[in-house]
């Protein structure tokens, strides 16, 4: 985590706008502002305290549901335009108009970022990066697709993102990205695992349709290295308990 950053920041927030709050509360990922004392920090952030449908989850795929997932509709056709150190994350904001069709609902895409290690797990596994590709509907509800980077050859696209990371909190550098750049963050197969969560960030909001691709992409480890160097720490949320939902696949 970053020292002395004061930006507030929700990975799901609907304007995708890096917003500095005046009376911003200080958190991060260790020390006295880390996951475990986020929920009593401010009463808005209380839902990461007592929420029970909290992420990220280890998805454990002998436990999950078997059902026929219809296929995510992704409609991504306009490009990005800026990539923004937030203090907590390098995060690409996107051009309106992209987006996901789900549950007959169309999410727009707002913007994606990163995390190191993932946040989300699969059969205990950890990843080296995770991807949260952020939506949000014409009511605000929130759907985020995950991506998983496992390690093997340099990602090509991520090189692009990564040559225009700023190196300082509240800093952005406009980046000039294609939609097929950006769907080339996909993996080619894009069966999905299914919860209901929250924000992995405060206030850990909950209701969010969490889609979490089951197929990884590559990243070197090198690239890797690069961004935790820019972040100066993992910023990662710890698993939350599943408690009763119910992980479908």
């Amino acid at each position: 985590m970053k020292k002395g950053v004061s930006f507030l920041f929700a990975t799901a927030i609907v304007s995708s706008v890096v917003m500095a709050d005046h009376h911003a509360i200080h958190w991060g990922y260790s020390g006295h502002g880390g996951p475990e004392q986020w929920g009593q920090l401010s009463d808005d952030y209380k839902m990461c305290m007592i929420g029970k449908n909290q992420s990220p989850i280890d998805i454990r795929t002998d436990t999950a549901y078997k059902t026929e997932l219809p296929a995510i509709r992704f409609d991504y056709h306009t490009a990005t335009e800026d990539v923004v150190d937030n203090g907590h994350t390098e995060q690409v904001d996107i051009e309106a108009g992209s987006g996901i069709t789900i549950d007959g609902i169309t999410f727009e895409l707002k913007q994606f970022h990163f995390h190191t290690p993932s946040e989300n797990r699969i059969d205990g596994r950890s990843f080296p990066l995770e991807a949260h590709f952020v939506h949000a509907d014409a009511h605000g509800n929130l759907a985020v697709v995950a991506v998983m980077f496992q390690y093997g050859k340099a990602n090509p696209i991520l090189a692009k993102i990564w040559s225009k990371m700023p190196k300082h909190a509240g800093r952005k550098h406009h980046l000039s990205m294609t939609a097929d750049d950006v769907k080339h963050l996909l993996p080619k197969n894009r069966a999905y695992y299914r919860f209901n969560g929250s924000l992995t960030t405060p206030p850990c909001s909950e209701g969010v349709r969490w889609l979490i691709l089951k197929h990884p992409v590559t990243v070197s480890k090198a690239q890797v290295r690069e961004f935790a160097n820019i972040m100066g720490d993992a910023n990662n949320r710890p698993v939350q308990p599943l408690n009763a939902r119910i992980i479908l696949k």
